[in-house]
């Protein structure tokens, strides 16, 4: 019998199929399917956030906030309102959590960048090795925050300390390995909408309160040590726009949002599509300018990853510095009197600050050029 199954023989409180539906939302006593959630006072040492209220368990709250990414706005309305977050339009709901920044873990751990892949059968890998049958969308946020729940409710109801250390194993490969390898990155972008920011702020508490309990190993997980190679080592002008779209190769997420506010920000034209093919458009119209922006957008990545402890935001920080030094590296982009102290690393300097990012560079780190 797995795990989990000897948890639940011993009273724990796994549910056959994961506890997810195959839509990617999570059935718990907390968020249920019909969008309900039980209010009550938090959970002993639970970082609240100011004005906003927990639900009866902690648990529950990570499965009410993987609800509220998965489910649409009308259908968990009662979610939001038992964590005190107002409720998001359709619009606004579509644009983060389906157009923009779909919250897969695939995406931000796989070398394209994209849905599906070895990011998402890493995490299919784990379901099995619980003995359970992989859902659908085994790597989306709101299945994760589901199963991790469960393993946490159901180690709790082991009778054999055996049971208990395995559920408690599989709980931290389960937060290290697919949740906090990427979701802080995922939660930093979340954050520049405004109205999904309250949301991606109690998250971050959230997860922020597992890993202080769980704690994370000083070994990278696998994702992170096996990753593709970044911008820096680029094949060529196709392989190096793919490595900017795709999170795990330029160390920052770029959404159609940040675009719009590249285009803004340069003057250029802003195609509608594809964001690899965005980018192929604005360097056509001007490669200096949308080398330099990119890499004040590294830049700023790099701040914000600092801002978190850990060797996992160590990594993401160096990787998205060396995206900003690829970038300004690029010999074909620096005409004659344009090399480092003007050009690209002036341009990307006037870049800094600009709206719409992760956060500004504190003052010791922007290139004096950026402040006279």
């Amino acid at each position: 019998m797995s795990p989990l199954g000897v948890a639940a023989r011993s009273g724990g409180a796994v549910r056959s199929g994961g506890a997810v539906r195959s839509g990617g939302a999570v059935r718990s006593g907390g968020a249920a399917a019909g969008g309900t959630a039980r209010s009550g006072g938090a959970a002993a040492g639970f970082p609240e956030l100011p004005g906003r209220a927990a639900p009866a368990g902690r648990f529950e709250l990570l499965r009410a906030l993987g609800e509220l990414s998965s489910t649409s706005p009308a259908a968990s309305a009662a979610v939001s309102r038992a964590l005190g977050l107002e409720a998001m339009s359709a619009a606004d709901h579509t644009r983060v959590f389906v157009l923009d920044l779909p919250p897969f873990a695939s995406i931000h751990l796989g070398a394209e960048g994209k849905l599906g892949g070895e990011g998402a059968d890493r995490v299919a890998g784990l379901w099995r090795a619980l003995g359970l049958t992989p859902p659908a969308d085994p790597d989306h946020l709101a299945v994760l925050l589901g199963l991790y729940a469960e393993l946490a409710e159901a180690s709790r109801g082991c009778r054999t300390e055996a049971a208990r250390r395995r559920l408690e194993h599989a709980r931290t490969v389960l937060l290290a390995e697919h949740l906090a390898s990427w979701l802080p990155g995922y939660l930093i972008a979340a954050s520049s909408y405004s109205s999904v920011a309250p949301w991606a702020a109690l998250t971050a508490a959230a997860l922020r309160r597992e890993l202080d309990e769980v704690g994370v190993p000083e070994q990278l997980p696998v994702a992170l040590r096996d990753a593709p190679p970044g911008p820096a080592q680029a094949s060529g002008a196709g392989d190096l726009l793919d490595a900017l779209v795709a999170p795990l190769r330029a160390g920052f997420v770029l959404t159609h949002q940040d675009l719009e506010d590249a285009g803004a920000t340069t003057g250029l034209g802003v195609r509608r599509g594809e964001r690899r093919y965005a980018l192929q458009a604005m360097f056509d119209q001007d490669p200096l300018a949308t080398c330099g922006w990119l890499a004040g957008h590294a830049l700023r990545w790099s701040a914000a990853h600092r801002e978190s402890d850990g060797p996992f935001a160590r990594w993401w920080a160096s990787r998205a510095r060396e995206t900003a030094s690829a970038l300004a590296d690029l010999p074909h982009l620096e005409p004659p009197g344009l090399l480092p102290g003007g050009g690209l690393e002036e341009v990307a300097a006037e870049q800094i600050g600009g709206g719409g990012q992760p956060r500004a560079l504190p003052p010791d780190e922007v290139p004096a050029s950026a402040q006279r």
